[in-house]
This record gives C-alpha cells, structure tokens and sequence, in this order.
C-alpha cells in the first residue's frame, strides 16, 4: 500500500497537521507556512481517501491512526507534536491514545472524543448529485452544487478538491462513495478505555456546537491533562475563521 501524501515544509521539532471530513492538507498551507517560520518541521498530511493519499474500502480511526505511524516510520520520525481538527482530530486523538509514546503533545480542534451522530447528510446528497456535465468547470459545478447547499462558504471548501481529471472534466479529490458509505465510523467515540497522558490542548470555536462546556469532564477521561481555549468569533471552522487567535494559542502551547 502507498503511504500517505503531505507537504514538507520547514526544520525543527516535527509538528503533524490533520485535515478534517472531505478537506485536505492545502487547507492549512497558510497555517503551515506560519508554524514552519516559528521552527517547526510542518508536515501537512492527507489522510486515506483525501486529497492525493491514497483510496481505501477500509476506513475507521484504528486505521487512520496506524496511517499516521506508518508515515512517521517512513519519514524517519520518532515522536511529534500532533495537531487535528475535526475528523483530523479524532484520528490524533486515536493515535496519541494507540502511541503515546510517538506523541510530544496533542492539539484537537472543535471536535471531542464522544460519539457525533451523522450530520452531513445533505452535504453528500448534493455531491453524490452532481453529474459528469456539471462539472466541466468549477463555475457549472458551484452552480449545481448550490442548488443542494446554500452556504457558499462549504462550496468552496468542497470546491478546492476538484482538480482536472482529463482535459474538459473535472473530478472531486476524495472518495465520495467510500466516504458516505462510513459515516457512522467518521462519528465514533474514542474507545471508552482509551487514555492519553501527555500535554493536550482541546481549541473550539465561540460559535460552534461541537465542544460544549460539559464535554470537558469527558475530554479528562481520556485526556487528564487537558486544557480548553475558546477562540472569538468562530465557528466549526475556526483555524480558517479566526487564524490570528488560532495561531497565538497554538504556537504558545507549543512553545510552553
């Protein structure tokens, strides 16, 4: 099997970013470049059935995990800072409870280590929809994407994984079919005895859902040395929404 896809960039201690459902490692170049000027070696990563990683009918968080040390062994990589958000997040909170050993500290964002009932239903609906016609250029596939999802800012997000397939037709970079078939695996808890010791930074964002107060106490199951921030003015999204915050929490995190 193929090992996983990232972009290099920078020296110093390794830092290892995951991307969340249906995004990709380019998600984060931004925030890469950042961390790398700060003297981290920043590894953006795409995880299986994302971006230019491979394709696979296996999907779960066992497996995503193991994708991560099977890259950290490829690379030559003993131990690292690893940072997830969301579904990226879930996979580093698996691998930091499967391998503490190989984790130097642990930064989730907007996503906690409970159970999340499927909700992005209507998203691969209006993907699934789209037909070969629609998508001949990224203005004709917006259009008919946003005949399903009014929000313009997720059509783009899904948008930026279209790439030219052959010369008048474009193709989605991740595996729908597979994706929408696991949907229940992309929700799953950390397993109930799971434990991770090390530093842990848990971020979410100020209007977003996903992490409440009372997550906190189930967060410290798992994660007894875990601290919570809260960054303004953001949503699920909140690495995109409000970098600037983001970025401060972090790399103090990381530097402390």
């Amino acid at each position: 099997m193929k090992g996983l896809y990232a972009n290099v960039m920078g020296s110093g201690p390794p830092l290892l970013i995951l991307h969340g459902f249906l995004g990709m490692s380019d998600n984060w170049k931004t925030l890469g470049t950042h961390y790398a000027d700060e003297g981290f070696e920043v590894h953006l990563i795409d995880q299986r059935n994302h971006g230019r990683s491979f394709w696979s009918e296996e999907f779960n968080y066992t497996v995503l995990a193991e994708d991560i040390k099977n890259y950290m062994a490829e690379h030559g990589i003993t131990s690292a800072h690893v940072l997830g958000h969301s579904m990226g997040g879930k996979t580093a909170m698996q691998f930091a409870c499967t391998y503490p050993e190989k984790v130097i500290s642990l930064i989730v964002a907007d996503i906690a280590p409970k159970y999340y009932p499927p909700h992005h239903d209507y998203i691969l609906n209006g993907l699934r929809s789209l037909s070969p016609q629609d998508l001949t250029s990224r203005t004709t596939a917006d259009e008919a994407l946003s005949r399903h999802i009014s929000d313009w800012g997720i059509r783009q997000f899904l948008l930026k994984n279209l790439y030219w397939k052959e010369k008048d037709q474009l193709a989605f970079r991740f595996n729908l079919e597979v994706l929408s078939e696991r949907m229940n695996e992309i929700g799953e808890s950390i397993g109930s005895t799971d434990r991770y010791l090390g530093p842990a930074l848990f971020i979410r964002g100020s209007r977003s859902e996903y992490v409440q107060e009372e997550d906190l106490s189930g967060i410290r199951v798992h994660f007894p040395r875990a601290i919570l921030k809260t960054v303004e003015n953001a949503g699920h999204w909140l690495h995109a929404e409000n970098p600037d915050q983001f970025l401060e929490f972090t790399l103090s995190f990381l530097n402390s």
